[in-house]
């Protein structure tokens, strides 16, 4: 069933944020509802301050008012969710709440996916997928925040450089 699940974002209270999502959590363990409610939370972002005092870190909340929910959207949910004190509603046109597209999940940093690199700069891997698809290649350079690997692909007995995203490589042997 959690496969199912997608994001959403409640409205609160500004300040009842953290309160917000405890409440969740402890509803979701009482109703036994951990398949339809996945997780719950509140983005925050760490910034350093500067003030006549010095500088210190400090933990703000990215979108103050809204605590984002990976759940399965049915009347049972919906019902615990919007009745949680402090939920001032779903965002969404009118009483209809709206998933987060894959691409504002990933915008937002919400849910990272965690491509696991068995190869390093020097390695030859094997191109599994797009135009290169089954060619050997030696890896040049490894960029995880953008998600791509540059590889070096011989052609006609030319080493022409590609581009290729993380997922589309795999180590050899």
């Amino acid at each position: 069933m959690s496969e199912l699940a997608r994001w959403y974002v409640v409205h609160t209270y500004s300040g009842y944020e953290n309160k917000v999502a405890d409440s969740i959590i402890k509803a979701v363990e009482n109703r036994k509802f951990q398949e339809l409610i996945c997780e719950v939370k509140v983005p925050t972002e760490t910034v350093t301050e500067i003030t006549e005092k010095g500088k210190k870190e400090v933990e703000r909340k990215v979108f103050p008012g809204y605590v984002l929910i990976k759940m399965v959207m049915n009347d049972e949910t919906w019902y615990v969710v919007r009745n949680i004190r402090g939920v001032t509603g779903f965002v969404g046109p009118g009483s209809k709440p709206v998933p987060l597209t894959d691409e504002e999940v990933m915008r937002l940093g919400v849910e990272s996916n965690e491509i696991e690199i068995n190869f390093a700069v020097g390695d030859s891997v094997s191109i599994t997928d797009g135009y290169f698809g089954g060619f050997i290649g030696r890896v040049n350079q490894i960029d995880k925040e953008k998600g791509i690997v540059r590889v070096t692909v011989s052609m006609m007995g030319k080493d022409v450089p590609v581009e290729l995203s993380l997922d589309q490589v795999a180590a050899l042997g």
